[in-house]
This record gives structure tokens, C-alpha cells and sequence, in this order.
């Protein structure tokens, strides 16, 4: 005689399926609308009995935003968010469909996997066995699953903090993306690197102009020539070290965990130990300005009036002026910059009782492991929402085989997370949000 299980299911049951769901929704920025996941998420949450909204800056471009009930409503309530967006992906270059949302070697495939459907889906997860099983949060959670984090969050975050900032208001911290993932130094040694400071955007379009002309003539006032000469002199420039005060945490604490003695600023002595996240940091001790993008012409024989390219120029906290500073210096003649998109940096401190719960909920999964703070060369949607006041974490907690060169797959070909990262990162956060 056959028997049927009640077992509830668990968030660790279905978080890789919700994952595979999320990635088979393309949501690849700017093509893709987000409108079909947020309602997708919508109908997770109301599937539990968790009354939610779909707010849209532009038509498609949709934000899903809901509120689980804490048990001490006198406690601000803690934000957590992740967007749905993607970057766009070419099937040409990858092993797997990048959509399918396959698993395979017992890992997730697809664009998102870790860019970052990976913690929406383990967020969701979670929420909604909370939800089933009638457990509450100390403190009130704000859900943000949001739009346009890939374009600079112009028709997301930002959005959403200009216009509709009631819905997190009372918010005095977040948690999102590119954190409390685990950076193995050696078989014995693992780092959790849990963000807390990221560079500043500016994203900008250069602009060369001169008198168009017949390409047979001598031609000493040439737009492409000016240029590709100011796209040379920004892509070659070498940026100095500047050692923030995040990053100088970083290595204190690496120098304690190794038992080295380092000196910070030996950048040269440091930062091979980091083994695959020193790409990642060593990108977090200067501006950076690359092109990614030129434009000019229309005909081989046309000498034409303008030329423009796109840099891409992050900086570090407290150094934009600086950045733009020695940028109007390499333009040159007859070379002009403006804005695309620019942000600013964030940075916050590693200490409180959030960062001790978080720090703590690690531990408890890999009581060999050790929280370091770090600062992310990229940026994320805590730009927007530390506008509010917001104390802003990335920690999206996994733990990763040691040879797994996990930087590498953002924006990257076989994105891909492992199966037993998510389950561990459902068990990370389950014990982040009963204590925080």
C-alpha cells in the first residue's frame, strides 16, 4: 500500500526549480521587458497569501514590490532586493541555451544564474515557506524585485526611490547582490567576502568633431584621428593606487586570518593571495576608464564631420572629481565629454548587528569560514536606495567549489550556480532573517 507524503515543501526543495523558472523568462536589457517576471513573481507571492504590487516606469519596464509582516513593528523594516533584469546573451557562444534554464553536472545553467535570479529565486523560496509555515521575521521585510539594475536602474531603483519612496521609507538597511559568496585561497583557507561598498558610474560619450572632406586630400583637422587619439590616451592611462578604507579592512583581515604580515599598501605583496577574486579587487584600488564603443563614418572615401566613442569609467569613493578631472585632461582638442549615466559610490561601514547576523549565519552554515568586508568594482541598486539612508550589504550568500572562477561568469559565457550554492544560501539567509 502506497503512501503520500505531507511533507511541507521547503524552501530548499523548490529554490532551484524557481530559479529555472526565472531564468526561462527572458528578461534581457533592453530588448525584454521585465513585465513577465514581475508577474511571475506576483504570482508566487500571492500564491502564499502575500499581497503585492507591480509598479512599471515605462511600459513593461515593471518592479513587483511586497511586504512580509514582521513580529516587533517597532523595528524598521530591513529591504531586500534584486532585479530581474538581464544582460543580453548570444546562444552562438554558449554550451547550453542561455534561456532553457537547464541543469546539468548539478548546476544551474543559464543568464541570471548568478547576475542575479539566483537570489531572487532564494529569496522567494524562503518568503514563501516563512509564509506557509506561518513563521515571521523579527523585523518587518520590504520585497523589491525591480527593473532596469542592467541600464542603471533609471526605469527601476531610481524610479521607484523618486516616485514612490513611501514603500521604503522606514527602511534603514538592504541586502541584494555580489555578496557572502565564498573565495577559497587554499584547501584550507575560505573567504566570504561580504560587499559593503561599491565604485561610482560615469558612463559617457565622447564627442570629436572637424570639417568633413574627400578622403584622398591631406586632412590634419581629421574627427576619427581626434578620436581614436583621446580613446587611446584614457584606455592606455595608468590610473594610482588609492587604498580606501574598505579595502584596507579587507587586507587587515586577510593579513589576521593568513597570520602574514602585509603591508596594505604593498599592493604587489597582497594581492596575489587573493587567487581568483584579485582581478575582482584589484580593480577596487583605482578608477578604471574603458572604452567599450566607437561610432563615426559612413563611407570609406568621406573623411566625416564627428566621431564619438563610449568610456566606461568607474570611481572609487570620494574620487570623481579626480576621475573627471584628469579625464578632461586626455580629451585633447576638439574632443568633448557628456554624461550617459552617472552614480555615485557607496560605501558603509562593517559593523552593527546586521553585519554580526549576517557574519554569524555564515559561520553557522561554514563554521570554517571567515567574513571579510570588500569593495565591489561594479555597482548595483544600493546607489539608489542608500539615497534614502539606507545601510546597503551586498550578500547574496553562496559557497562555491574552490575551482570555480565565479567573477568570471557575470556578464560572462555558461553562467552558471551550483545546486547545493542555493541550498546553502536558503540556509544562510533562513538564519539571517530569524536573527536580524
Amino acid at each position: 500500500m502506497s503512501t503520500v507524503s505531507h511533507e511541507p515543501i521547503t524552501a530548499q526543495d523548490e529554490v532551484t526549480d524557481l530559479l529555472v523558472d526565472l531564468i526561462r523568462i527572458n528578461t534581457s536589457n533592453p530588448t525584454h521587458p521585465e513585465r513577465p517576471a514581475a508577474e511571475w513573481v506576483a504570482e508566487k507571492l500571492d500564491e502564499v497569501g502575500i499581497e503585492s504590487q507591480i509598479i512599471e516606469a515605462a511600459p513593461g519596464r515593471a518592479s513587483t514590490i511586497a511586504r512580509l509582516e514582521g513580529s516587533d513593528p517597532s523595528r524598521s523594516p530591513l529591504l531586500i532586493h534584486g532585479h530581474l533584469d538581464v544582460v543580453p546573451a548570444d546562444p552562438a557562444e554558449w554550451s547550453v541555451d542561455p534561456f532553457a534554464g537547464d541543469v546539468q553536472d548539478d548546476y544551474v545553467w543559464g543568464r541570471g544564474a548568478v547576475d542575479m535570479k539566483d537570489m531572487d529565486a532564494m529569496t522567494l523560496a524562503l518568503i514563501r515557506e516563512w509564509k506557509r509555515t506561518g513563521r515571521k521575521p523579527p523585523r518587518d521585510i520590504v520585497l523589491a524585485f525591480v527593473s532596469d539594475e542592467e541600464a542603471g536602474g533609471v526605469q527601476g531603483a531610481h524610479y521607484l526611490v523618486e516616485h514612490h519612496r513611501d514603500l521604503f521609507a522606514d527602511c534603514t538597511e538592504a541586502i541584494s547582490e555580489v555578496g557572502g559568496f565564498s573565495v577559497s585561497l587554499n584547501d584550507q583557507l575560505r573567504l566570504y567576502l561580504i560587499q559593503t561598498a561599491e565604485k561610482g558610474i560615469n558612463w559617457l560619450r565622447l564627442k570629436a568633431s572637424g570639417p568633413p572632406g574627400h578622403g584622398s586630400l591631406v586632412h590634419h583637422e581629421n574627427a576619427v584621428t581626434r578620436l581614436a587619439e583621446a580613446v587611446s590616451r584614457i584606455g592606455r592611462h595608468e590610473w594610482p593606487v588609492v587604498i580606501t578604507g574598505t579595502v584596507r579592512e579587507t587586507i587587515t583581515g586577510l593579513a589576521e586570518i593568513t597570520g602574514q604580515d602585509i603591508d596594505v599598501d604593498d599592493v604587489d605583496s597582497w594581492l596575489p593571495l587573493l587567487g581568483d577574486a584579485a582581478r575582482m579587487i584589484g580593480a577596487t584600488i583605482r578608477n578604471t576608464t574603458n572604452p567599450t564603443m566607437l561610432e563615426a563614418g559612413y563611407k570609406s572615401n568621406v573623411i566625416p564631420s564627428k566621431a564619438e566613442a563610449t568610456i566606461d569609467a568607474r570611481f572609487l569613493p570620494g574620487q570623481e572629481d579626480a576621475l573627471l578631472s584628469t579625464l578632461d585632461e586626455l580629451l585633447g582638442e576638439g574632443v568633448e565629454r557628456e554624461f550617459m549615466v552617472r552614480d555615485i559610490a557607496v560605501e558603509t561601514g562593517f559593523e552593527g548587528a546586521l553585519v554580526d547576523a549576517m557574519c554569524d549565519a555564515l559561520k553557522a552554515e561554514d563554521p570554517t569560514g571567515h567574513p571579510l568586508p570588500y569593495l565591489m568594482s561594479g555597482g548595483t541598486d544600493a546607489k539608489s536606495f542608500s539615497t534614502l539612508g539606507m545601510r546597503c550589504y551586498g550578500f547574496s550568500p553562496l559557497l562555491l567549489p574552490p575551482d570555480l572562477n565565479f567573477m568570471s561568469l557575470f556578464h560572462g559565457i555558461d553562467e552558471r550556480v551550483p545546486v547545493d550554492a542555493l541550498k546553502f544560501g536558503v540556509r544562510v539567509l533562513d538564519r539571517l532573517l530569524a536573527n536580524c
